[in-house]
């Protein structure tokens, strides 16, 4: 059994243009009717006027008294071919056996027209035509039967109507075969996509309209993310794996001997299970990036006051302040393109990094521009000296060992700086602490 899927494209885009194209069929079909008529209508007027000129130039010529032109003209109707009706002062003469009733009153009409009138259930073309003869005032009714003219005029009409009607089929079977070619390359992208699901294809090559291009290419910046964070995720495994293996390694052996476990080498172990923990929190945090192609969006100056009064919780002792500067027109409602997690990520470490190495105060500054956002964190810390400014962010590496931490914070902040394609600074302060820059490029 024949099934119309009435959600399919195809279907959505033939009945839209075959309606169309069928009242466009129609609406021509009744202009056609409209105007044949009007045609029919002006020709055969041109003929009684012709006529109407014709008789009235007779009269004027014919020296005879007006009741013998009134016999004359009725006796020479025969010879026309249409009816007339003649009025002279109160004498009517027509050619007409029984002139009916109702044409009288269209003799009393001023000025000259051509106008249809219903006689007998017949329509009739009239001409009315006033002119002067020998002192009087004569009305001149020249009419023809159109009822003739009309079932010609209504054979042609339904004849071009079968004629369109047989267009319409054609124009709608082309259609038809427009509509499918033009979706074939929807054809060609499902199929592709099938063989991307399979494994047999890694990328979508395929020739699309103008109108596709921005689809297939954000496809496949969305393959080209999946296979980031795919690597991403392959590379943190290995990560762990090599940064796991030694120190799970050597607490089995600790477990597994005999030697009694003092406090030097519980210290030892737990100091172990620290550094272990603490990889994998770096690790998973490293995961949890999303990108600029996540989709998501998020407000800075929300997310920093929300953090700025987290971390005056955790560090009291300290002094916390937050400025927002330059909220552009475009950015009137705050958001810009950064996923939230990863701002607050990255926003977070700074603050943390701040918290711990400040004495009284960290300044916090995000501006917001039309195609970046910008981080300035400054603390009134010991600072960091030139020379050892170039190693921060590197992995592992550690200032000052007495301080609590692992050395991941400023690696992981680097590598989410540089999914963003952005970049990262760090100078001495005003205050003589360290000041952090953020460039975020958040365009589209």
């Amino acid at each position: 059994m024949f099934h119309i899927d009435r959600r399919s494209l195809r279907f959505r885009l033939l009945t839209r243009l075959g309606g169309a194209s069928l009242a466009v069929v129609l609406f021509a079909w009744y202009l056609h009717g409209v105007f044949l008529h009007e045609l029919a209508k002006d020709f055969l007027g041109e003929r009684l006027k012709d006529e109407a000129s014709h008789i009235v130039t007779l009269l004027k010529k014919d020296e005879r008294p007006v009741a013998q032109l009134m016999v004359a003209a009725r006796e020479e109707s025969l010879s026309f071919h249409h009816f007339y009706v003649l009025r002279v002062g109160n004498e009517v003469s027509t050619s007409l056996p029984a002139m009916p009733t109702e044409m009288l009153p269209l003799l009393e009409g001023k000025g000259d027209a051509l106008f249809m009138h219903q006689l007998q259930q017949q329509p009739m073309l009239v001409y009315r035509y006033g002119f002067d003869l020998r002192g009087q005032r004569v009305q001149l009714l020249i009419a023809e039967n159109f009822s003739p003219v009309e079932k010609g005029l209504t054979r042609v009409h339904w004849w071009i109507g079968a004629s369109a009607l047989l267009l319409w089929g054609i124009l709608v079977s082309l259609n038809l075969l427009a509509v499918r070619r033009g979706l074939k390359p929807l054809s060609g992208l499902r199929h592709q996509l099938s063989e991307l699901q399979t494994g047999h294809r890694k990328r979508i090559v395929l020739t699309v309209p103008s109108e596709l291009d921005t689809l297939v290419s954000q496809l496949n910046k969305l393959l080209d993310e999946f296979d980031r964070r795919l690597t991403r995720s392959r590379e943190s495994v290995a990560n762990l794996s090599h940064a796991l293996k030694t120190p799970l390694a050597a607490l089995t052996q600790v477990l597994r001997g005999t030697r009694p476990i003092n406090e030097v080498r519980r210290g030892k172990m737990l100091q172990r299970v620290e550094a272990i923990h603490s990889q994998l929190e770096a690790e998973l945090r490293r995961a949890r990036i999303a990108g600029p192609r996540a989709g998501q969006t998020t407000r800075p100056a929300e997310e920093a006051g929300r953090l700025i009064e987290m971390f005056q919780g955790l560090y009291p002792q300290r002094t916390f302040l937050l400025e927002c500067l330059n909220l552009p027109v475009e950015h009137a409602d705050g958001w810009v393109n950064v996923e939230t997690q990863d701002f607050t990520e990255m926003l977070g470490i700074l603050l943390d990094n701040a918290g711990k190495w400040s004495v009284n105060q960290v300044q916090c500054r995000v501006t917001i521009e039309s195609d970046q956002v910008v981080l300035c964190i400054e603390d009134d810390g010991p600072g960091v000296p030139q020379e050892q400014l170039a190693h921060l962010g590197e992995r592992g590496w550690r200032q000052d060992e007495t301080y609590p931490g692992y050395g991941l914070g400023l690696s992981i902040l680097s590598h989410l700086v540089k999914q963003y394609a952005g970049c990262v600074s760090y100078s001495s302060g005003a205050a003589g602490g360290l000041r952090v820059n953020v460039h975020l490029p958040t365009r589209k």
